[in-house]
């Protein structure tokens, strides 16, 4: 009888372990286009969680961004992929990629909507503490979450990862309401210096709250293993500032969502 139970035990097992993770997608609006996000949130939890709002690279929502709001949920927050592009707009190469990308970097109001729009939906899950909502973003999605934070939107933090630095209107630093924590390859070609100084002195001037880390021997790209290893195309994956940068973000979490947040 023992052994049955045991063996019974084994098999509910897995069951079991993927039934705390809740993932779906959902659909929402800005001014008439139809986004489509992915959320990944646990079951087993009481009470509301922080939320996160994870923006992908140019490439949109995609698999790589999923797991990431995978990782989140198992850590025990609520998070949500946002859409920039609209539902059915997924870039198939880097051509179409950097075609959309272009579209909202040019007109950073726009891309300011989408991303207030990917927010909004995360603030209406009923599990979400819409007191304690960070957002993270991964190269123009790091772009994206700085420019959210500029809207004056009410996140306690935003994380970008290899995100682009510019500063085109820094007068809205002052506007910036959350702590700022940018992950940053020391080699990256993508950022200039004259970005990251013009950047850093905005941020400054709105007294903002942030961080800048740099990665030694790390370019554009660098938690991405699809960039290869090659750094003389200025886009590579770099393992140790993927894994120190991913802690970097854990540890700001701790800081502004508290001890009581999900370890």
């Amino acid at each position: 009888m023992r052994t049955a139970l045991v063996l019974l035990g084994t098999l509910l097992w897995p069951v079991m372990a993927c039934a705390q993770l809740r993932t779906s997608v959902v659909e929402y609006t800005d001014r008439g286009t139809v986004l489509e996000g992915y959320v990944a949130e646990k079951t087993d939890l009481n009470g509301k969680r922080p939320g996160v709002l994870v923006v992908p690279d140019w490439m949109g929502v995609s698999d790589p961004y999923k797991r990431i709001a995978d990782k989140l949920a198992d850590m025990g927050y609520v998070a949500l992929v946002a859409d920039i592009y609209g539902k059915g707009v997924r870039p198939a190469n880097n051509q179409e990629a950097a075609a959309e990308a272009t579209k909202y970097k040019t007109d950073r109001k726009l891309l300011r909507e989408r991303v207030l729009a990917g927010l909004a939906e995360l603030e209406k899950n009923p599990n979400v503490d819409t007191n304690r909502i960070a957002a993270i973003g991964y190269c123009f999605g790091g772009t994206t979450v700085l420019e959210l934070a500029r809207s004056g939107a009410p996140v306690l933090g935003v994380v970008s990862f290899h995100g682009g630095l510019d500063s085109p209107s820094p007068e809205d630093g002052k506007k910036i309401k959350a702590k700022v924590l940018v992950l940053h390859g020391a080699d990256d070609p993508v950022s200039k210096p004259k970005d990251i100084a013009e950047f850093q002195e905005e941020l400054r001037k709105g007294a903002v709250d942030w961080q800048m880390i740099y990665y030694g021997d790390a370019v554009h790209s660098f938690t991405q293993q699809k960039a290869g290893t090659d750094k003389s195309t200025g886009n590579a994956y770099n393992e140790k500032a993927d894994r120190r940068s991913w802690e970097a973000m854990k540890q700001f979490f701790r800081e502004i969502f508290g001890e009581e947040a999900p370890k």
